[in-house]
Formats: structure tokens, sequence, C-alpha cells
């Protein structure tokens, strides 16, 4: 019997909180790319769950700006802010399995724990430092019982990584990643206490409910790649293929962020840059991985 190979379905998931960038452009260009070749669909996702930062003006300019690149997609746009039941039952979900407690420790307290190691420095290679690990002796026991989620919910619950566990997974740009649980990244927040999703546990979730087989973005997120894989397996869903960018950096080899006004899509416009111009270099200068990548049949991924 031959097996039923999913049809591919990539996604966008930019967050509003200032205008695209080169760097998001290029990402989103090549996710573009790999849908188009494949065949599939291709999703736009808008993940405003930060509610300090996120802007209806961001919203607006970010699909304005990508349709002027020249990028599309084929279902209407779906907004993290208006799935809070989805993330809520997945929550419910892991606290009757046992996998997260309620945390009242800071990430200031985490930060000035006594020789805490630094996430992102050993074997989830291309990530980056986000906080130090979650000390072991903080956790709660195993077998203590949990107290009810409250409604709303007033403290941070976080998910208990298994100790010592070295994760792999391969990655489409970069090759096969490597991480040890509880080594290069600890105990990490699925809720937050101002009553809303973590954005590792919100991903988790669309990725899966939405039927993503495979998630093209920046290298700056392979730690989240481990964390999310883990509470992939912990919520019984199938995981994505990867492909992890390398990250598009400025004259001074710093990676570009939001901060880069001069270098987002909305000032290149203005100044009449054409979107075509960007794609041919976008094409010209794409590391041979990524170069590789584009140029293969992904019809079966």
């Amino acid at each position: 019997m031959v097996p039923i190979v999913p049809a591919y379905r990539g996604r966008l998931a930019p967050s509003p909180t200032g205008l695209l960038h080169l760097g998001h452009a290029r990402t989103f260009w090549i996710a573009a790319r790999r849908a188009h070749g494949a065949g599939g669909s291709l999703l736009l996702r808008n993940d405003d769950l930060d509610r300090a930062r996120c802007r209806p003006e961001f919203v607006a300019a970010m699909q304005e700006d990508l349709r002027w690149l020249g990028l599309n997609w084929d279902e209407p746009m779906a907004s993290q802010s208006e799935r809070l039941p989805a993330y809520r039952n997945a929550l419910r979900r892991l606290h009757a399995q046992g996998s997260i407690y309620p945390c009242h420790r800071s990430r200031r307290d985490v930060a000035s724990a006594a020789g805490a190691p630094h996430e992102g420095t050993t074997g989830a290679r291309g990530g980056e430092a986000e906080e130090p690990v979650f000390p072991r002796e903080w956790r709660p026991p195993p077998d203590q019982p949990l107290p009810p989620l409250e409604e709303p919910i007033t403290c941070n619950w976080r998910f208990r990584v298994p100790d010592d566990v070295e994760l792999h997974f391969e990655d489409g740009a970069l090759g096969q990643r490597s991480a040890v649980s509880g080594r290069d990244f600890g105990d990490f927040l699925v809720w937050r206490k101002d009553d809303l999703p973590s954005y590792q546990l919100a991903c988790a979730v669309d990725d899966a409910e939405m039927g993503i087989t495979e998630v093209v973005r920046g290298a700056d997120l392979v730690t989240s790649t481990f964390r999310q894989i883990l509470l992939l397996r912990a919520l019984g869903q199938t995981l994505p293929a990867f492909v992890h960018c390398p990250l598009v950096t400025d004259d001074l080899g710093e990676r570009l962020a939001k901060r880069h006004d001069a270098l987002s899509l909305r000032a290149l416009r203005e100044r009449g840059v054409k979107p075509e111009d960007i794609i041919a270099e976008f094409d010209r200068a794409l590391p041979e991985s990524l170069s590789r990548l584009l140029r293969v049949d992904t019809s079966g991924t």
C-alpha cells in the first residue's frame, strides 16, 4: 500500500510589532518559493499575542508589504489573538498529563541564579541565548499534585523538559541539529501570568492544527524548535519539517531587527526600490545551502 503524503502546507508568521525588514522578506520569500515549488498552499498567520507592542497599523502594513513584494497566501489570515480557546485546550491537556507546573520565579530570578548556564551556547547551535537554563532544584517534585488552572491565570506555568535527553531534527538548510534538554535549554514558559500563552505553545498548537507540513523561519529560532518538538510530542501531534534560514545582517554584521527602519520594506519602497530588484538580490546572495534547497523538487515533502 502506497503511503499517503500530505499536501504541502507552509506558513508566513509575522508579528505586527514593527515594519517588516529585509530579513523577514527573505525568509518569507523562501517560504513562498518552497510552497510554490511543492505545488502546495501558503498560509498567513498574524502572531499578535504581544499586547504591549502589536499595533493594527503594523498588521495592515505587513499585508500590504508582503503583497508588494509579490507574496500571496491561499486562505484568509488567521490571528493568534482569536485562537485563545485552542491554546487553553492544549494547556488543559498538558496539565492533565502533569507535563507543566506553576512557577513564581521571575526572569530576573532565573538570570541571577548562581552558575546557571545560558541557553544557545552548546548543542542547540544556530539559536541565540534567551535566558539561563531554569534550575532543576526550583521544580516541584514530579509526584506533587498540581493546583487547578485558575480562571483567569495569574501565575506563570512552565513545561517540565526531560532531563538530559538528546534531541535531534534534520534541518532542510542547516543539516542535523542536536540539543540536550535540561542542559542546552531548560523548563520553559507555556502560559504567562498575564493569562496569555507563550510563543512556544501558541506556535506549536497553530502549526499542528493548521496542518503545517514545513516551517520556514530564521536560524535564531532553532532552540525554540526543540521546545516545540517536545510540546508537539506531548500533545500527540505530528512534527512538521523545518528549514531555518541564515539571518540577514547589516553592514556591521549585526542581524536585522525592526529598529533597522532604513531597511524596512516600507522605507525601501518609498525610496523607489522595486520589488523585483529585492528578489534579484535575494537570489544572488542566497547561501548555497538554500539555493540547493530551492532547486530540488519538494513535491514529496
